[in-house]
This record gives C-alpha cells, structure tokens and sequence, in this order.
C-alpha cells in the first residue's frame, strides 16, 4: 500500500513539474490553491443539521422548479436541440493561404451533466466539414466528484472529431485532466501557442488559462516566440479577457463561459451570464476596436441540462481575407 501511495505522489508530482513549465510555475500554484479551496467549499462537512446546505442544492431548486411548472421537459428537449452555426469572420491579416479555412467551436460541453448529450453532440458532427476543432473549455459540470465520468463521455465525442484538435481548459477543469484530455488527440493550450501551417504560410493559435475563476491567464507567456505581426486566434475560455487581446493586437478570439445565459427570458435577454464582460460580448459575434470576436451559447450546458430561449449551438468559423 505504501508503494502504491508513492508511485501516486511521484506521478502527480511529475505531472505539476510538467503542466508548470508549460503554463508558469507561478500559475500553478495559484490554480492548485482555487482547486483545493474549491474542493473544499463544494464537499460536504459536519453531520447533521452541516448537511442541509447540501442537500437543498441550486441544482435540485431549480429542477424541482420546473418540474413542477411542467416546463422540464420542454426545457431539455431545447438543450438537446443543438444548432450548428456558421460565423464568418473577415480579417484584414488573414494569409492568403487560410481564406476560407474552417474553424469548428464546441464549447461547455459539461458532458457529466446529462447522458443523452454525447450521443447528440456525435450526431451532429457527422457530415461536418471543418480543417480544425477547438475548444474553449468546461469539459465537465461537477466539480466536487471525480472527473473519470466527463472524461470518458469527452472521449466518446472526440473519437468522431476528424483532423487537429485544440483548446483550453475552464472553471470546471482540474489541471489533473491535461494528460487525459491530451491523450484523445486535443492540444491544450496552457498559457501557450502554436502555428498553424498551410501553403508556406502560418496562422497562430494561442491559449490561456481560465480568466474568470481562476485567474490564471498569462499573455506574455502566451505570446512567447509568436511573430509581433501574425495573424492570431485568441482561445479564451471566458470573453472577458477582449480589452487586453485587442491592445495585444489579436485578430480573432473566440470564448464561451457565459452559455449565452442557457436560461433566458423571451428575446434572449440573459438574467445571468457569469461574467464581468458586458452583455453585448456575452453572446454570438462581436467586435472591439480592431478585434473580432465570438461567444458561443455553449454546446451543452450548467447546472441542470435545460435552456429556454437561448439554443446550444456548435460554431462553425469561416475565415476570409477581407
């Protein structure tokens, strides 16, 4: 037994030496004290009467709500109702050897979350064309449990996305993940970059650590060996990193985080979006200054597998030279 606890020990350690050389040691530490705070807070202590706050969790409410309006069914079948979107972005730097290159978002995937979700996220992917599929993170919805369950569904959906896959990690995602995420073929971007090749020519995909939560985002790492006057695409997991990428001179940045509020009132207006950002970056394309960006409604959902009003959607990014 004391083997085993080892051998755990040295491979976790060896996993932190590992993701901390790549996204900063001092980012490390940071994520792993939110983890273990996290942890903490969301994990049942004390007996008793400690345990009420519990078991009357928001999840429950909020269910127990709907179900009792007669709206739940209603509600989920809209969650599964995933629309594929295609958004096409003019930028003016755009090498002339990516004009018409297809980017594919899937974002917020939350695939522990509910079970009929995987099956319909393969579904769509069928007949998809796309030359590369990113992700902008929250592969799973529970934080306090184990993530082998969003792990495994994750690998479902992936084992039908054709060519590279990139993304970054969310506010649901441990550092823990990186190698089982990585092992299905997604490059994870942690506070890193890669160029992407075509034709002579490069377009650079850069990522960086969740900017809502955890607070872990680091453009100077980031940006490390990325040409001054490339063309670059931001992977944020949240929007609101949009003032500092377009004084960074971003082209592109495509987020998610909000869920386009999953719960909206008529019209789409969303009562909550989990985000510093303004409301008007929250959702679908926007702009500011010189950067282009998109919010995706997430392709699954938080918190209950339910949206009214706000359709879940996997993006299709069309680039053009302007």
């Amino acid at each position: 037994m004391e083997a085993q606890i080892e051998e755990a020990v040295d491979v976790g350690m060896e996993l932190f030496e590992q993701v901390g050389a790549r996204m900063g040691r001092e980012n490390m530490a940071k994520r792993l004290r939110k983890q273990v705070e996290l942890a903490a807070y969301m994990t049942s202590q004390g007996k008793g009467v400690f345990q009420f706050e519990h078991l009357l969790n928001i999840e429950w409410l909020m269910a127990f709500c709907f179900k009792a309006c007669g709206l739940y069914g209603r509600g989920h079948r809209n969650f599964l109702d995933i629309r594929v979107v295609e958004n096409r972005v003019k930028l003016p730097h755009l090498p002339r050897a990516f004009d018409g290159y297809r980017i594919l978002q899937i974002a917020d995937l939350h695939t522990d979350l509910d079970p009929d979700l995987p099956g319909t996220v393969i579904a769509k992917l069928e007949g998809l064309t796309y030359d590369l599929c990113v992700n902008t993170g929250d592969y799973r919805n529970r934080t306090v449990e184990c993530h082998k369950a969003s792990m495994r569904e994750t690998r479902r959906i992936y084992e039908h996305v054709k060519g590279p896959a990139a993304g970054v990690l969310g506010n649901h995602d441990f550092i823990e993940k990186v190698p089982d995420l990585e092992a299905m073929g997604i490059r994870l971007l942690l506070n890193e970059s890669m160029a992407i090749e075509k034709d002579g020519e490069q377009l650079w995909l850069v990522g960086v650590d969740d900017p809502d939560f955890y607070d872990t985002h680091d453009f100077a790492r980031a940006l490390e060996g990325v040409p001054a006057d490339a063309c670059k695409v931001l992977l944020s997991h949240s929007p609101e990193t949009y003032k500092e990428a377009a004084a960074l001179g971003f082209d592109l940045q495509l987020s998610g985080h909000t869920h386009g509020g999953q719960i909206c009132l008529p019209g789409g207006w969303p009562p909550i979006t989990h985000t510093h950002a303004p409301r008007k970056y929250c959702r679908g394309a926007w702009q500011f200054e010189n950067l282009i960006g998109y919010t995706s409604r997430g392709t699954g959902g938080g918190c209950v597998p339910l949206r009214f009003n706000c359709p879940p959607e996997m993006t299709v990014h069309v680039l053009e030279r302007e």
